[in-house]
């Protein structure tokens, strides 16, 4: 008979304590339920099995990223990198048990010994660089702001627009980007980007465990910022949103971000803006995961869309709200091509699609590069849009701008 590999000689209690280290901490609070495999994504895609709740206990004992062998360690990099940080499992887990932040930790570890996807590396070295995660020049940011008549900021001004850096170099994104100053505009609201002068936000690259490049990256900003005199910014993206409010303060930098679904439906309410114009389809919304479990901004897309006239919204039957259906993108997984069989845009457009939608509606950017790019490769013909978009549509251009 054949001995068996006793998992007390496996424990690694160097691994475990570097974990907890990095902020695995919770894995001790995790009672191993299972729950959170269920609300995983991964759960739904159907053809991968990503045991969530295995983490704490390995962590615990020091079993995650331990591995000295070239095989053995590849398959644990591919596991911990599957996790798309949607805290579907956080918003479950009767303990709160962060998952994705002890898969960070685990990531940390990995980036430190260089052992993660070449394809992240590669991402993390074009934002030490360029300061984006596209690799493209810096000079070239603002560029779609110069064509739309979009100052640079100055500290007289309401606020800083931060539109991310995929709204500021991919030509299709770029629309939310001109559609957003189009609307401050027709508000009447002074303000104004800072170019050349940001750099991204660092959320991506925080979450695929390259702290160090991040911390360099926000502070970047944050000095950025300060000398420019920002008090408060306007966001298209959730994952700035999180960044700038919840993450930025750990690194001296306090500025009050506001996420465009939030400020055009107070500007809605006082008056400022007014959606006359006609916008006959069935529209479903498909909330993200940041925008919507992380930071709680369920209403105010809705709010934008009821308003419009003509429009008719629909939900995903059990899977909206706090359980929507992740796209797929978060976590660094917007660079990593998953098989095909296994991706979460395919289930979740599906989801949307079997509504009986016309239009999908999104209000993030690594959503609406998902979803469109799902719907290409599914051949679909159903258009997604930004709320900020619709919202564009739905005003008359002879209406006032204030």
């Amino acid at each position: 008979m054949a001995n068996k590999k006793s998992i007390v000689a496996e424990i690694n209690p160097e691994i475990r304590d570097a974990l907890i280290e990095m902020g695995a901490v919770d894995a001790y609070k995790c009672f191993q339920c299972g729950k959170c495999a269920s609300v995983c994504p991964w759960f739904q895609v159907g053809t991968y099995e990503f045991l969530v709740f295995r983490f704490p206990l390995e962590t615990v004992l020091g079993l995650i990223a331990s591995s000295e062998e070239k095989e053995e360690l590849a398959k644990e990099d591919d596991k911990i990198y599957r996790c798309v940080g949607c805290e579907a499992c956080v918003d479950q887990c009767p303990l709160g048990v962060s998952m994705p932040q002890i898969l960070r930790s685990a990531r940390r570890i990995l980036v430190d010994f260089g052992s993660y996807p070449e394809t992240l590396k590669s991402v993390v070295q074009k934002i030490r660089n360029v300061g984006n995660p596209l690799g493209e020049p810096r000079e070239k940011r603002a560029d779609w702001a110069e064509k739309s008549g979009v100052a640079e900021f100055k500290s007289n001004m309401e606020l800083l627009y931060f539109p991310c850096c995929i709204a500021s170099y991919d030509a299709r994104i770029q629309n939310v980007a001109k559609a957003t100053a189009r609307l401050l505009k027709r508000a009447g609201v002074s303000f104004g980007i800072l170019g050349t002068k940001e750099s991204c936000c660092g959320e991506a690259i925080r979450r695929v465990g390259a702290e160090a490049v991040y911390k360099e990256t926000a502070r970047s900003n944050i000095e950025n910022f300060k000398e420019a005199g920002v008090k408060r910014s306007l966001v298209s993206s959730p994952h700035c949103y999180v960044t700038f409010n919840k993450e930025y303060p750990e690194l001296g930098g306090s500025f009050e971000a506001v996420h465009t679904t939030e400020y055009f439906w107070n500007l809605i309410e006082q008056g400022k803006v007014q959606p006359s114009k006609s916008f006959k389809k069935k529209v479903v919304y498909h909330d993200p995961c940041t925008l919507g479990r992380q930071s709680g901004i369920y209403d105010a897309p809705r709010n934008i869309l009821k308003s419009i006239p003509g429009l008719e919204l629909l939900e995903v039957e059990d899977f909206s709200r706090n359980l929507s259906l992740c796209c797929g993108a978060g976590s660094g997984a917007l660079w990593i091509d998953w098989p095909k069989g296994e991706r979460m845009a395919d289930i979740r457009i599906k989801q949307l699609v079997d509504t009986g939608a016309e239009v999908i509606a999104v209000a993030c950017p690594y959503c609406l590069q998902m979803f469109e790019e799902t719907v290409k490769a599914m051949n679909l013909d159903i258009p997604v849009m930004d709320v900020t978009e619709i919202l564009v549509e739905s005003m008359n251009e002879g209406e006032p701008t204030e």
